[in-house]
This record gives structure tokens, sequence and C-alpha cells, in this order.
């Protein structure tokens, strides 16, 4: 039993690594730039493990998208959740800029530009159109989740000033209103 424990335990740290190593990677070059090597070699990892433990690059891909958002999802209230992210994006520690770059780096691939939709676009437009009665639910939260991306991307990505030196409480406070106005439940 303790082997086999043990395996579990390195299994895990496997896969996590493999995560880390695809999604730094991802960041970097893009879908199409990287390849499973380096992702394996990065990850100090057999790259037949990879294959192991997701099947395929672009599952591999799929798993690295979907990870930081569900994570999101999962952890907080339905209701807190445009503020949960948005500071999630704003945290100077933030690992926001990976996911954002990965997104840009990858568009240009159709078959990644379908999981980018798919992972980030739907989970997320479907819990904040949840937020909602109104019957055009789900274009208010593409557009609070547009909102969102683009504050990061201009923080992040572009360093544009005054977004990217502002405190995180102002943009909150200054994003909040108008979104949850948008979100707001017929009552």
């Amino acid at each position: 039993m303790t082997g086999r424990q043990r395996r579990r335990r390195d299994a895990t740290a496997t896969r996590r690594a493999l995560l880390d190593a695809a999604e730094q990677l991802f960041a970097e070059r893009g879908f199409d730039r990287t390849t499973v090597r380096e992702i394996a070699r990065q990850a100090d990892a057999n790259q037949a493990l990879l294959f192991r433990y997701f099947g395929s690059k672009e599952a591999l891909f799929e798993a690295v998208v979907a990870r930081r958002g569900r994570q999101r999802l999962a952890k907080g209230a339905p209701e807190t959740l445009v503020e949960d992210t948005l500071r999630g994006i704003l945290a100077r520690e933030s690992t926001a800029h990976h996911s954002l770059e990965t997104l840009l780096r990858s568009t240009g691939n159709d078959n990644a530009a379908a999981t980018i939709r798919r992972e980030v676009g739907e989970e997320y437009s479907h819990a904040l159109a949840g937020l909602t009665e109104a019957g055009d639910a789900e274009l208010r939260a593409d557009l609070v989740l547009a909102w969102i991306l683009g504050i990061g991307l201009l923080r992040h990505i572009a360093q544009k000033d005054p977004l990217a030196d502002a405190d995180p409480d102002e943009v909150v406070d200054l994003v909040l209103a108008p979104a949850r106005t948008l979100l707001e439940r017929s009552g």
C-alpha cells in the first residue's frame, strides 16, 4: 500500500510539473512553437509520461488553459466571480500574464483557438450569465469577460500606465459597480 501511495504522489507531482512547464512554454512561445520534448525536458519528466497523463499535446494545452479558470470558478461563489477574477488579474504576483500570453500567442492555431473559446469563454461566460436574468445574459457576460481580459492585457502585457501601476482596490472599485449593474438580476 505504501508503494502505491508513493507512486500516486509521484504521478501527481509529475503531472503538475508537466502542467507548470507547459504553461510557461505556451506563454513564451505559443502552442505551435512549443514541442512536447521541450515540455518534458523542462518538467524533468519522460516524454512518454506526458502522453500517458494527457494523451496529446492538444489535450495538455486544454488542461493548461482550463486549469486556472477552473480553480477560480471552483473557489468562489458566483456572486463574487467578477471581483475574484478581477483581483486575480490585478495582483502583482499574478500568473494571469501567463494565461494572457498563452491566449495571445496561440490563437493563430485553429485547434488552440477553439480550446481557448471553449475553456475560457464558455465556462466563464456561463458562470457570469447565471448572475443575471436578462434576455441577453450571454452578451452581458461576454462584455464583462472582455472588459476583465482587456484590463489584464493592458496591465500585464502592454504595461500601460496608469493601469499598470494602479492600486488594485481602486480598479476594483471603478469596475465592480458597472459590472454588477450589467449583470444584476431583475426583481
